[in-house]
Protein backbone atom coordinates (compact mmCIF):
# COMPACT_ATOMS: atom_id res chain seq x y z
CA UNK A 1 0.00 0.00 0.00
CA UNK A 2 1.73 3.71 -1.08
CA UNK A 3 2.11 6.18 1.69
CA UNK A 4 1.78 9.73 0.62
CA UNK A 5 3.17 13.09 2.02
CA UNK A 6 0.05 15.25 2.42
CA UNK A 7 -0.70 18.42 3.54
CA UNK A 8 -2.73 19.88 6.65
CA UNK A 9 -3.76 22.71 3.98
CA UNK A 10 -6.87 25.51 5.52
CA UNK A 11 -8.12 28.72 4.08
CA UNK A 12 -5.60 30.71 5.19
CA UNK A 13 -3.87 33.39 3.37
CA UNK A 14 -0.20 32.76 4.47
CA UNK A 15 -0.40 28.81 4.85
CA UNK A 16 -1.77 27.99 1.42
CA UNK A 17 1.12 31.15 0.19
CA UNK A 18 3.58 28.50 1.67
CA UNK A 19 2.68 25.56 0.19
CA UNK A 20 1.46 27.22 -3.15
CA UNK A 21 5.51 26.18 -4.80
CA UNK A 22 4.57 22.29 -3.38
CA UNK A 23 1.36 22.45 -5.01
CA UNK A 24 3.15 23.71 -8.44
CA UNK A 25 5.65 20.98 -8.34
CA UNK A 26 3.01 18.62 -7.86
CA UNK A 27 4.57 17.04 -4.56
CA UNK A 28 1.68 17.05 -2.65
CA UNK A 29 0.36 13.72 -2.65
CA UNK A 30 -2.52 14.43 -0.46
CA UNK A 31 -4.64 17.05 1.46
CA UNK A 32 -6.04 17.14 5.17
CA UNK A 33 -8.29 19.63 5.35
CA UNK A 34 -9.87 20.69 9.07
CA UNK A 35 -13.65 20.95 7.40
CA UNK A 36 -15.30 22.73 11.07
CA UNK A 37 -13.13 25.54 10.52
CA UNK A 38 -15.17 27.01 8.27
CA UNK A 39 -17.53 28.59 10.99
CA UNK A 40 -16.16 32.49 10.38
CA UNK A 41 -16.19 32.33 6.43
CA UNK A 42 -19.29 33.17 4.34
CA UNK A 43 -18.42 29.90 1.82
CA UNK A 44 -15.67 28.98 0.04
CA UNK A 45 -14.17 30.11 -3.17
CA UNK A 46 -14.02 28.52 -6.56
CA UNK A 47 -10.78 27.40 -6.34
CA UNK A 48 -10.27 25.98 -3.16
CA UNK A 49 -13.56 24.25 -3.93
CA UNK A 50 -12.02 22.33 -7.10
CA UNK A 51 -8.81 22.09 -4.92
CA UNK A 52 -10.46 20.16 -2.39
CA UNK A 53 -12.30 17.89 -5.43
CA UNK A 54 -9.20 17.06 -7.27
CA UNK A 55 -8.09 15.60 -3.79
CA UNK A 56 -11.25 14.11 -3.17
CA UNK A 57 -12.14 12.72 -6.89
CA UNK A 58 -8.20 10.96 -6.37
CA UNK A 59 -9.74 9.64 -3.04
CA UNK A 60 -6.43 11.68 -1.04
CA UNK A 61 -8.32 14.06 0.89
CA UNK A 62 -8.80 13.74 4.70
CA UNK A 63 -10.78 15.67 6.88
CA UNK A 64 -9.91 16.39 10.41
CA UNK A 65 -12.06 18.13 13.07
CA UNK A 66 -11.15 20.79 15.67
CA UNK A 67 -14.01 21.86 17.41
CA UNK A 68 -16.42 18.35 18.55
CA UNK A 69 -15.39 17.78 21.64
CA UNK A 70 -15.77 14.27 21.93
CA UNK A 71 -16.16 13.94 25.57
CA UNK A 72 -18.33 16.91 26.22
CA UNK A 73 -20.70 15.29 29.31
CA UNK A 74 -23.30 17.35 28.20
CA UNK A 75 -24.31 17.21 24.61
CA UNK A 76 -24.52 20.65 22.84
CA UNK A 77 -27.21 21.53 19.90
CA UNK A 78 -23.65 22.89 18.38
CA UNK A 79 -22.66 19.12 17.98
CA UNK A 80 -25.79 18.80 16.24
CA UNK A 81 -24.93 21.12 13.81
CA UNK A 82 -21.60 20.15 13.21
CA UNK A 83 -22.78 16.65 12.45
CA UNK A 84 -25.08 17.91 9.89
CA UNK A 85 -22.55 20.14 8.37
CA UNK A 86 -19.52 17.08 8.38
CA UNK A 87 -22.84 14.96 6.79
CA UNK A 88 -23.34 17.87 3.70
CA UNK A 89 -19.63 18.22 3.48
CA UNK A 90 -19.13 14.46 3.21
CA UNK A 91 -21.22 13.95 0.43
CA UNK A 92 -19.53 17.04 -1.39
CA UNK A 93 -16.19 15.64 -0.62
CA UNK A 94 -16.11 12.03 -0.44
CA UNK A 95 -13.36 11.81 2.38
CA UNK A 96 -11.17 9.23 2.75
CA UNK A 97 -11.40 8.97 6.64
CA UNK A 98 -12.47 11.93 8.80
CA UNK A 99 -10.54 12.41 12.12
CA UNK A 100 -11.26 14.55 15.45
CA UNK A 101 -9.17 15.18 18.80
CA UNK A 102 -8.56 13.47 21.56
CA UNK A 103 -10.48 15.37 24.59
CA UNK A 104 -13.36 17.85 25.71
CA UNK A 105 -13.22 21.52 24.24
CA UNK A 106 -12.99 24.39 27.56
CA UNK A 107 -14.70 27.58 26.37
CA UNK A 108 -18.35 28.80 26.56
CA UNK A 109 -18.72 29.23 23.03
CA UNK A 110 -18.46 26.11 20.68
CA UNK A 111 -15.73 27.65 18.71
CA UNK A 112 -13.46 28.66 21.65
CA UNK A 113 -11.51 27.06 24.09
CA UNK A 114 -8.53 24.05 23.62
CA UNK A 115 -8.91 20.34 23.91
CA UNK A 116 -8.01 19.22 27.16
CA UNK A 117 -7.68 15.67 28.44
CA UNK A 118 -10.61 13.33 30.78
CA UNK A 119 -10.49 11.02 33.08
CA UNK A 120 -9.86 7.43 31.69
CA UNK A 121 -13.05 5.73 33.00
CA UNK A 122 -16.00 4.24 31.79
CA UNK A 123 -18.02 7.00 31.54
CA UNK A 124 -16.01 8.84 29.14
CA UNK A 125 -14.95 5.67 26.92
CA UNK A 126 -18.89 5.47 26.59
CA UNK A 127 -19.47 9.08 25.65
CA UNK A 128 -16.65 8.64 23.40
CA UNK A 129 -17.95 5.27 21.69
CA UNK A 130 -21.15 7.27 21.34
CA UNK A 131 -19.86 10.37 19.67
CA UNK A 132 -17.62 8.50 17.38
CA UNK A 133 -20.73 6.54 16.25
CA UNK A 134 -22.16 9.38 15.30
CA UNK A 135 -19.41 10.90 13.70
CA UNK A 136 -19.29 7.51 11.65
CA UNK A 137 -23.14 7.86 10.07
CA UNK A 138 -22.51 11.40 9.43
CA UNK A 139 -19.35 10.93 7.81
CA UNK A 140 -20.15 7.43 5.94
CA UNK A 141 -16.26 6.80 5.89
CA UNK A 142 -13.71 5.58 8.53
CA UNK A 143 -13.59 7.62 11.69
CA UNK A 144 -10.68 7.80 14.21
CA UNK A 145 -8.66 9.88 16.65
CA UNK A 146 -5.64 11.85 17.17
CA UNK A 147 -3.26 10.88 20.15
CA UNK A 148 -3.36 14.39 22.65
CA UNK A 149 -0.26 15.79 23.56
CA UNK A 150 -1.25 17.40 27.16
CA UNK A 151 -1.24 15.50 29.67
CA UNK A 152 -1.68 16.05 33.37
CA UNK A 153 0.27 13.31 34.71
CA UNK A 154 2.59 10.16 33.78
CA UNK A 155 -0.25 8.36 34.34
CA UNK A 156 -2.23 10.17 31.87
CA UNK A 157 0.50 9.29 29.25
CA UNK A 158 0.54 5.55 30.01
CA UNK A 159 -3.08 4.90 29.62
CA UNK A 160 -3.89 6.74 26.65
CA UNK A 161 -3.29 4.52 24.18
CA UNK A 162 -5.16 1.74 25.76
CA UNK A 163 -7.82 3.63 26.05
CA UNK A 164 -7.54 5.16 22.51
CA UNK A 165 -7.98 1.23 21.17
CA UNK A 166 -10.95 0.72 23.25
CA UNK A 167 -12.45 3.85 21.83
CA UNK A 168 -12.03 3.53 18.36
CA UNK A 169 -12.27 -0.72 18.69
CA UNK A 170 -16.56 -0.63 17.79
CA UNK A 171 -16.24 1.37 14.83
CA UNK A 172 -12.99 -0.03 13.85
CA UNK A 173 -11.52 3.08 13.62
CA UNK A 174 -8.25 4.74 12.85
CA UNK A 175 -5.62 6.34 15.07
CA UNK A 176 -3.73 9.38 13.90
CA UNK A 177 0.15 9.25 15.04
CA UNK A 178 0.92 12.86 16.01
CA UNK A 179 5.05 12.26 16.76
CA UNK A 180 5.10 15.99 18.32
CA UNK A 181 2.57 15.19 20.55
CA UNK A 182 4.43 12.04 21.38
CA UNK A 183 7.60 14.41 21.38
CA UNK A 184 6.28 16.85 23.88
CA UNK A 185 4.91 13.63 26.28
CA UNK A 186 8.38 11.69 25.76
CA UNK A 187 10.10 15.57 26.96
CA UNK A 188 7.93 16.50 29.82
CA UNK A 189 7.50 13.09 31.84
CA UNK A 190 10.91 11.94 30.61
CA UNK A 191 10.10 8.88 29.50
CA UNK A 192 11.54 7.26 25.78
CA UNK A 193 9.55 7.85 23.00
CA UNK A 194 9.93 4.45 21.77
CA UNK A 195 8.79 3.03 24.98
CA UNK A 196 5.15 5.11 24.29
CA UNK A 197 4.98 4.50 20.87
CA UNK A 198 4.39 1.30 22.00
CA UNK A 199 1.67 1.84 24.36
CA UNK A 200 -0.61 2.70 20.79
CA UNK A 201 -2.92 0.55 18.72
CA UNK A 202 -0.22 0.85 16.19
CA UNK A 203 -1.82 -1.39 13.88
CA UNK A 204 -5.01 1.57 13.29
CA UNK A 205 -2.57 4.55 12.43
CA UNK A 206 -3.53 5.33 8.96
CA UNK A 207 -2.23 8.66 9.84
CA UNK A 208 1.03 10.38 11.20
CA UNK A 209 1.80 14.13 11.68
CA UNK A 210 4.57 16.10 11.85
CA UNK A 211 4.95 19.66 13.18
CA UNK A 212 6.46 22.05 15.14
CA UNK A 213 6.44 23.74 18.56
CA UNK A 214 7.45 26.21 21.02
CA UNK A 215 9.76 25.60 24.72
CA UNK A 216 8.40 27.51 27.97
CA UNK A 217 9.92 27.85 31.19
CA UNK A 218 7.79 26.47 33.81
CA UNK A 219 7.32 28.91 36.69
CA UNK A 220 5.58 26.51 39.02
CA UNK A 221 9.13 24.13 38.84
CA UNK A 222 12.04 26.28 38.32
CA UNK A 223 14.45 25.45 36.09
CA UNK A 224 12.19 22.45 34.49
CA UNK A 225 11.46 23.36 30.61
CA UNK A 226 8.04 22.51 28.78
CA UNK A 227 7.56 21.24 25.38
CA UNK A 228 4.62 22.86 24.03
CA UNK A 229 2.54 21.79 20.49
CA UNK A 230 1.89 25.25 19.20
CA UNK A 231 2.09 24.65 15.89
CA UNK A 232 3.97 27.97 14.64
CA UNK A 233 7.67 26.21 13.88
CA UNK A 234 9.11 24.11 12.31
CA UNK A 235 9.20 20.25 12.73
CA UNK A 236 12.21 19.20 15.25
CA UNK A 237 15.31 17.62 13.50
CA UNK A 238 14.90 14.57 15.55
CA UNK A 239 11.17 13.55 14.45
CA UNK A 240 12.56 12.90 10.98
CA UNK A 241 15.24 10.44 12.65
CA UNK A 242 11.63 8.83 14.34
CA UNK A 243 9.46 8.56 11.24
CA UNK A 244 11.39 5.84 9.44
CA UNK A 245 11.13 4.29 13.05
CA UNK A 246 7.90 4.80 13.01
CA UNK A 247 6.22 3.65 9.37
CA UNK A 248 7.99 0.34 10.11
CA UNK A 249 5.62 0.01 13.05
CA UNK A 250 2.64 1.07 11.35
CA UNK A 251 1.66 -1.64 9.13
CA UNK A 252 -1.53 0.44 7.69
CA UNK A 253 -0.01 3.62 7.24
CA UNK A 254 -1.30 5.72 4.15
CA UNK A 255 -0.79 9.38 5.19
CA UNK A 256 2.15 11.30 6.71
CA UNK A 257 0.83 14.97 6.96
CA UNK A 258 2.83 18.28 7.71
CA UNK A 259 0.92 20.74 9.91
CA UNK A 260 1.70 24.46 10.52
CA UNK A 261 -0.54 27.09 11.57
CA UNK A 262 -0.39 29.98 9.17
CA UNK A 263 1.02 32.68 11.90
CA UNK A 264 4.40 30.81 11.89
CA UNK A 265 4.59 31.21 7.95
CA UNK A 266 5.12 35.75 7.67
CA UNK A 267 8.47 35.22 6.56
CA UNK A 268 10.16 34.03 3.88
CA UNK A 269 12.42 32.09 5.77
CA UNK A 270 9.50 30.40 7.43
CA UNK A 271 7.72 29.68 4.27
CA UNK A 272 11.18 28.02 2.61
CA UNK A 273 11.67 26.47 5.83
CA UNK A 274 8.19 24.61 5.41
CA UNK A 275 8.41 23.49 2.12
CA UNK A 276 12.10 22.58 2.97
CA UNK A 277 10.28 19.93 5.73
CA UNK A 278 7.93 18.75 3.35
CA UNK A 279 10.66 17.80 0.86
CA UNK A 280 12.43 15.98 3.54
CA UNK A 281 9.11 13.92 4.71
CA UNK A 282 8.52 12.99 0.95
CA UNK A 283 12.21 11.60 0.46
CA UNK A 284 12.05 10.00 3.55
CA UNK A 285 8.86 7.76 2.41
CA UNK A 286 10.59 7.72 -1.13
CA UNK A 287 13.48 6.17 0.57
CA UNK A 288 11.66 3.66 2.97
CA UNK A 289 11.15 0.13 1.79
CA UNK A 290 7.56 0.29 1.98
CA UNK A 291 7.23 3.04 -0.57
CA UNK A 292 7.05 -0.12 -3.12
CA UNK A 293 5.67 -2.69 -1.09
CA UNK A 294 2.63 -4.12 -2.38
CA UNK A 295 0.30 -4.93 0.41
CA UNK A 296 -3.79 -4.52 0.26
CA UNK A 297 -5.48 -1.69 2.42
CA UNK A 298 -7.33 -1.99 5.29
CA UNK A 299 -10.45 -0.21 5.12
CA UNK A 300 -10.95 0.48 8.79
CA UNK A 301 -15.11 -0.03 8.73
CA UNK A 302 -16.56 -2.55 10.70
CA UNK A 303 -18.38 -5.01 8.52
CA UNK A 304 -21.95 -4.17 10.56
CA UNK A 305 -22.56 -0.25 10.67
CA UNK A 306 -24.47 -0.22 13.88
CA UNK A 307 -26.55 3.14 14.16
CA UNK A 308 -26.28 4.97 17.72
CA UNK A 309 -28.73 5.44 19.85
CA UNK A 310 -31.54 7.92 19.49
CA UNK A 311 -30.65 9.65 22.12
CA UNK A 312 -27.03 10.88 22.84
CA UNK A 313 -25.47 9.51 26.12
CA UNK A 314 -24.73 12.01 28.58
CA UNK A 315 -23.50 12.27 32.13
CA UNK A 316 -24.15 15.81 33.88
CA UNK A 317 -22.02 14.95 36.69
CA UNK A 318 -18.73 15.08 34.14
CA UNK A 319 -20.19 17.89 32.68
CA UNK A 320 -20.35 19.76 35.69
CA UNK A 321 -16.63 18.46 36.19
CA UNK A 322 -15.63 19.67 33.31
CA UNK A 323 -17.01 22.82 33.56
CA UNK A 324 -15.71 23.59 37.38
CA UNK A 325 -12.76 23.10 35.36
CA UNK A 326 -12.96 25.04 32.67
CA UNK A 327 -13.75 27.93 35.32
CA UNK A 328 -10.52 27.28 37.13
CA UNK A 329 -8.44 26.91 34.08
CA UNK A 330 -9.41 30.26 32.47
CA UNK A 331 -9.76 32.50 35.34
CA UNK A 332 -7.53 31.49 37.88
CA UNK A 333 -4.67 33.79 38.07
CA UNK A 334 -2.06 31.49 38.92
CA UNK A 335 -1.14 28.19 39.07
CA UNK A 336 -0.99 28.08 42.90
CA UNK A 337 -4.38 29.56 42.99
CA UNK A 338 -5.33 27.34 40.68
CA UNK A 339 -4.66 24.01 42.47
CA UNK A 340 -6.16 25.65 45.81
CA UNK A 341 -9.78 26.07 43.50
CA UNK A 342 -8.96 22.46 42.29
CA UNK A 343 -8.59 21.01 45.59
CA UNK A 344 -11.52 22.07 46.97
CA UNK A 345 -13.48 21.93 44.37
CA UNK A 346 -15.53 18.58 43.49
CA UNK A 347 -12.68 17.17 41.11
CA UNK A 348 -10.66 16.32 44.34
CA UNK A 349 -10.41 12.51 45.25
CA UNK A 350 -12.06 11.38 41.90
CA UNK A 351 -11.26 9.63 38.62
CA UNK A 352 -9.71 12.97 37.14
CA UNK A 353 -6.46 12.18 39.66
CA UNK A 354 -5.46 15.63 39.96
CA UNK A 355 -3.32 14.71 43.44
CA UNK A 356 -0.81 13.34 40.87
CA UNK A 357 -1.04 16.39 38.18
CA UNK A 358 2.26 17.66 38.00
CA UNK A 359 2.24 21.17 38.54
CA UNK A 360 4.19 22.31 35.51
CA UNK A 361 1.35 20.50 33.28
CA UNK A 362 -1.16 22.62 35.27
CA UNK A 363 0.62 25.51 34.53
CA UNK A 364 0.34 24.94 31.02
CA UNK A 365 -3.22 23.52 30.56
CA UNK A 366 -3.35 27.16 32.56
CA UNK A 367 -1.70 29.07 29.45
CA UNK A 368 -3.63 26.85 27.06
CA UNK A 369 -6.85 27.68 28.06
CA UNK A 370 -6.41 31.06 29.20
CA UNK A 371 -4.56 31.75 25.27
CA UNK A 372 -7.72 30.30 23.06
CA UNK A 373 -10.61 30.84 25.37
CA UNK A 374 -12.03 33.64 23.02
CA UNK A 375 -11.81 31.55 19.94
CA UNK A 376 -8.75 30.70 17.88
Amino acid sequence: MAIYPALACNLDQHLLQAGLPLFAAEQVAALEWSFDSLYAQPGLPDWFDELLQTYAQAGRLVGHGVFFSIFAGRWRPEQQTWLSQLADRARRYRFDHVTEHFGFMTGASFHAGAPMSVPLNTTTLRIGQDRLQRIQQAAGCAVGLENLALAYSLDDVKRQGDFLHQLLSPVDGVLIMDLHNLYCQSHNFGVDWRELLTLYPLDRVREIHLSGGSWEDSVSEPGRIIRRDTHDESVPGRLFDWLPVAIDQCPNLKYVVLEQLGRGLLTDAARQQYQADFTRIAGCIAAHPRASAVSSERLFRPEALLPPAVHPLEDETLARQQQHLTTILETAPTPHEARQLLDASALAHSDWGIERWQPAMLETALKIAQKWKNGF
